[in-house]
């Protein structure tokens, strides 16, 4: 009886164990894949019993499909494409109501599976800090301020990571276009959708104490954000238009409290500027292009004299930073009814200041009182925008109509622009071919190597990823470049009886004045930027340059 017995068993078994553990474990993913349908369709307000009601029975389907048809792969492959099937469908409708970053199933969201816990620990690790000093909870998911507060981080932490000193948010159509200024050159990033963006102008009004509700008139608020150590400010800037509203929104770094010496400017011309700290009276004309680092300059000009023995006054339309002891007046689109910006600067100088700071010189009026005030006694430097000395001169002395008054007050003039300086991580070296070299009139030997930007670094078996230092970009930060004059007798006299432009540009070319090409020359030999960064920067002094593709 044993052995028939044994026998029964052996060949009796009409159920295998292992195709058994796997119709179970695929069937028990059924129910648990309704019970995630049900709580994801109400969270993303859809019709709820329609889609349990489409997964029950997509799954009894698959189910029995499984039992009919007699091959048990085939079965199987049966039900997982009916299961999977509405899954898709389900999951493509519900990314449909939702913003992209809470979208299942797409490249991010896959990515970001793989780095999930990263990413979670990344945000613990971050808060935002209202204008009012309050530190903002993480929100609960998929509320109106979840998806404000997760777009903000996102933009935050890239901004930051990317080195941007501007991002702005431009409406067109259902999208907003997202443009970063980094290193002073605008670069496009991907679009937002235009609901997502709203949940984030409307979160960036609350943390930067806004009033949400107005959508047409200019605000400008503050907020922080700290990230482990990382403590930044930012300043959050909101316009009205007929497309929608814009927004700007800005770190706030400390990059104006440079001195002369960190300008860029060349040697004997830092020597030479810093000794105006020892003079009473004069006047120095601080010129280029807008955008190009003239304020930076004249911050630094007069951060070069004491503050605790002089009496220093500035007045500018939009200052770019805080002088210590300075006072700093802001002539305002309020002032405009009932005094000028000339009235302003002539109040300041009866009051006593000593040395003076003009943000802006837009009229002869405001050129007058300035020069007055220089030989009065007072130490004047004056923003002034033009492409070249020569043209600053130019328009100087239209805007005085005293040329002996100009040749008497005037210490000097200073022309610049603001370039971009090579990445030390991953900058290429390179020999210049002889037509570059003839075509700029630069000696062979004093040019064996250039550099170029990287933008890649390689790792010990060769493979190449993204430089960290720059991002990609192959720059990191700006230099000035200058052509700058001191004036000496000779050339006073020069302004007094020359009457011809060009023939005053030789009287400076003979006291050994460098143009900006030239001084922009020496950088790119140094190594410090690149000739088709020097070309670009030359050439954009009067046009606006567009975004570039990321």
């Amino acid at each position: 009886m044993t052995p028939s017995l044994l026998m029964a068993v052996e060949y009796g078994g009409y159920v295998s164990l292992v195709k058994l553990g796997v119709f179970l474990g695929l069937f028990l993913l059924w129910p648990l894949f309704v019970g995630w349908a049900h709580r994801d369709a109400k969270a993303v307000a859809t019709n709820v019993p329609v889609w349990i009601g489409v997964t029950l029975g997509a799954g009894a389907v698959g189910v029995l499909l499984w039992f009919v048809i007699p091959i048990y792969v085939a079965g199987l492959l049966a039900y997982a494409l009916v299961l999977g099937g509405v899954a898709l469908v389900y999951v493509r409708h519900r990314n449909g109501r939702v913003l992209d970053f809470d979208r299942l199933l797409t490249i991010d969201h896959i990515k970001s599976l793989v780095s999930k816990s990263s990413k979670l620990e990344a945000m613990e690790n971050f808060m935002f800090i209202t204008a009012r000093n309050n530190e903002v909870p993480t929100p609960e998911p998929r509320t109106p301020t979840f998806f404000g507060y997760r777009t903000a981080y996102d933009i935050v932490t890239d901004a930051l990571w990317r080195r941007a000193s501007t991002v702005s948010f431009t409406p067109k159509g259902d999208t907003y276009e997202v443009i970063y200024h980094i290193d002073g050159t605008p670069t496009r990033q991907p679009s937002l959708p235009r609901d997502q963006t709203e949940y984030l102008i409307h979160f960036l009004k609350e943390v930067g104490g806004l009033d949400s509700k107005e959508k047409r008139k200019p605000q400008k608020g503050k907020f922080r954000s700290r990230q482990e150590k990382l403590s930044t400010d930012w300043e959050v800037v909101t316009a009205g238009s007929t497309a929608g509203e814009q927004v700007r929104l800005s770190p706030i770094t400390k990059e104006h409290a440079m001195r002369i010496a960190e300008l860029g400017l060349a040697p004997d011309h830092v020597e030479q500027m810093e000794k105006f700290r020892g003079l009473e009276q004069g006047l120095f004309l601080v010129t280029g292009p807008k955008k190009s680092g003239v304020t930076t300059t004249m911050y630094a000009l007069i951060r070069n004299h004491d503050a605790f023995l002089n009496n220093i006054n500035t007045i500018e339309k939009q200052p770019s930073g805080t002088l210590l002891n300075v006072t700093q007046a802001v002539y305002t689109l309020t002032d405009t009814g009932t005094t000028t910006y000339a009235r302003r600067l002539q109040g300041m100088v009866r009051m006593g200041a000593n040395i003076l700071g003009i943000g802006e010189c837009e009229d002869a009026e405001t050129a007058k009182i300035a020069s007055a005030a220089a030989k009065d006694g007072r130490l004047v430097y004056v923003v002034l925008e033009a492409d070249s000395i020569l043209q600053a001169l130019g328009k100087w002395l239209k805007m005085v109509e005293d040329r002996k008054l100009v040749a008497e007050t005037l210490l000097g003039i200073s022309n610049q622009r603001l370039l971009r300086m090579l990445c030390a991580t991953c900058k290429q070296g390179y020999a210049p071919n002889k037509e570059l070299l003839k075509k700029f009139n630069l000696p062979a030997e004093k040019a064996k190597v250039l550099y170029r930007p990287g933008k890649e670094v390689f790792d010990k078996r060769g493979k190449p990823s993204t430089c960290n230092t720059c991002q990609g970009t192959g720059f990191v930060g700006r230099t000035g470049v200058f052509e700058a004059i001191i004036l000496n007798d000779e050339l006073r006299k020069a302004i007094r009886t020359v009457k011809q432009l060009p023939e005053l540009g030789m009287q400076f070319r003979r006291a050994k004045m460098l143009y900006l090409q030239e001084q922009a020359l020496r950088k790119t030999i140094a190594g410090t930027t690149a000739i088709n960064e020097m070309l670009r920067v030359l050439a954009s002094g009067k046009k606006q340059e567009s975004p570039a593709p990321q």
